[in-house]
């Protein structure tokens, strides 16, 4: 894949985020997006722990495990051992967003933008509603000096997430 192509490919995702379904479409899972979008910030907290929970499960067993696993990894710093899982898990479970989401985070931390780019396409393809994957390909975008995609991807999460203070924060120096 080439890194120049993936950004106008993401934001085509995004853009089209409420014309497409979740590959895994949870009526409880639209319930806590219809909630977040219109709780107060006291409650957001709690709706977005749940649509994580949600994200990080699997009708699989090993595989929110594993999940579970590499997420430790990334958190104590073993990168090499949480990326080989995540692979693993992949091959095994090529529909689970979070997985690919989970690898696309520790590809941002590694500085690898390329398959960042790559897994974050992959889990917007897969949960459009992926707020976290918006900020994450926002990031990216201010440091390659495309602000105007930038805060379009940052306001598309707000849209998903009304409560995202990296994205409000980030609209609010560019205004």
């Amino acid at each position: 894949m080439d890194p120049l192509e993936s950004p106008a490919d993401i934001l085509g995702l995004i853009a089209a985020r409420r014309l497409r379904r979740p590959a895994r479409p949870l009526a409880f899972l639209d319930e806590l997006f219809r909630r977040l979008a219109r709780c107060a910030l006291a409650d957001a907290e709690i709706t977005e722990g749940l649509i994580w929970d949600v994200w990080m499960s699997h009708p699989h067993r090993a595989a929110a495990d594993t999940l579970e696993l590499a997420t430790r990894d990334i958190a104590a710093r073993r990168y090499d051992i949480a990326e080989t899982r995540l692979a693993l898990l992949l091959r095994r479970a090529p529909q689970f967003a979070e997985a690919w989401h989970k690898r696309a985070a520790l590809y941002y931390l590694l500085g690898r933008d390329a398959e960042c780019l790559y897994d974050i396409r992959r889990t917007l393809e897969l949960e459009p509603r992926h707020f976290a994957a918006m900020l994450h390909f926002a990031e990216i975008l201010l440091d390659r000096g495309a602000p105007a995609e930038a805060r379009f991807a940052f306001h598309a999460a707000l849209t998903l997430h009304p409560h995202l203070p990296r994205a409000r924060a980030a609209l609010a120096d560019k205004a």
